[in-house]
């Protein structure tokens, strides 16, 4: 049976989240990736052990994720059963629903019956009787925020989740939903874009601001561009990578152009003794209502390779304005 390691947290730095009394690991892995039903089991274990003993204590997940659907969280609950039980009060678990799940009109979007209906199916899954925090994965505009933000409030009054998430939304209806859920008694605690040096629509948009409007932290995930920020499309594209692989990255978005970019990216990283992937990584979190930064793994080096940043989250002003001058 896995015992942690316990020197677990003498190396990760934690950051509060918003105006909550929650600290996050400045680095939080998430499952998106490599946890299905066509992954290897073993491998799982190796990844989220190794992510704890690194202090990762923030393991993010969603009812859709696999595939199967539902795959990733049935192999959590199973790693949850057999090793991770004794821990459970160190970590803070994540789930989500408004995505397409199961058949019919109620296994999507954002209805009350959806999302309860979800995170019960999710909490079998995982063998859990809460999550630390529940999100509605995308607004639903065809459902009021009332009745979603409703649905949200309710499930942390019954016990199910111990607070409210948001993902993907955009800062007016983030401020409209964190202003109900207040009302609810129930506040926001963070929210779920997706950010990196490639996609910055999050700054466009100023969804920096409205959380620390509503006092909400913020967790970004894609930093590396779907592995885009990293030296893997340097020498051409890998047959096993996602661009082959995963309908998320498409191997014509691989443009020569960003290439170049990442080549002069990976020069300013050398010059501060990190990976391209290190460098996105920090860059994220330079902004300063970031809470966390969302990382995927199929090795346990990459954990351990990521988790290194927190040694130097320091940028110079020459620094940022190069990187600037380099993302045009």
């Amino acid at each position: 049976m896995y015992i942690a390691s316990e020197k677990r947290y003498e190396h990760m730095k934690y950051e509060r989240c918003g105006r909550s009394g929650i600290l996050l690991p400045r680095v939080s892995l998430g499952l998106w990736h490599n946890f299905g039903s066509v992954d290897k089991f073993e491998n799982m274990k190796e990844l989220l052990f190794t992510a704890f003993d690194e202090g990762i204590t923030h393991f993010d997940l969603a009812n859709n994720y696999g595939p199967v659907y539902g795959s990733a969280e049935e192999n959590f609950g199973r790693i949850m059963d057999s090793d991770l039980r004794p821990y459970r009060d160190e970590l803070f678990i994540s789930s989500k629903a408004g995505y397409d799940m199961w058949p019919g009109p109620y296994g999507d979007h954002g209805s009350r019956k959806y999302l309860i209906s979800s995170l019960d199916q999710s909490l079998k899954r995982m063998k859990l009787d809460y999550v630390d925090v529940f999100y509605h994965h995308r607004p639903d505009p065809e459902t009021p925020l009332e009745e979603t933000m409703g649905a949200l409030s309710d499930i942390v009054k019954q016990g199910k989740a111990l607070y409210v998430g948001l993902s993907n939304y955009h800062s007016e209806d983030l401020k409209k939903a964190a202003a109900i859920l207040k009302a609810n008694g129930t506040p926001l605690l963070i929210t779920q874009p997706r950010y990196s040096m490639f996609d910055r629509w999050t700054e466009e948009d100023d969804l920096f601001g409205a959380c620390a409007e509503v006092g909400a932290g913020i967790i970004c995930f894609s930093p590396l561009a779907q592995g885009v920020l990293t030296d893997r499309y340097l020498k051409g594209i890998p047959e096993d990578s996602r661009a082959v692989r995963n309908h998320f990255l498409k191997a014509d978005s691989i443009t020569e152009e960003k290439l170049d970019k990442v080549r002069a990216l990976a020069e300013i990283a050398k010059d501060r003794g990190q990976t391209i992937a290190q460098l996105a990584l920090t860059w994220v979190l330079r902004k300063k209502e970031v809470t966390t930064v969302l990382i995927g793994a199929s090795r346990k080096q990459q954990i351990i390779d990521n988790v290194a940043i927190v040694d130097n989250l320091d940028f110079t002003e020459d620094e940022l304005a190069a990187i600037e001058m380099i993302l045009g």
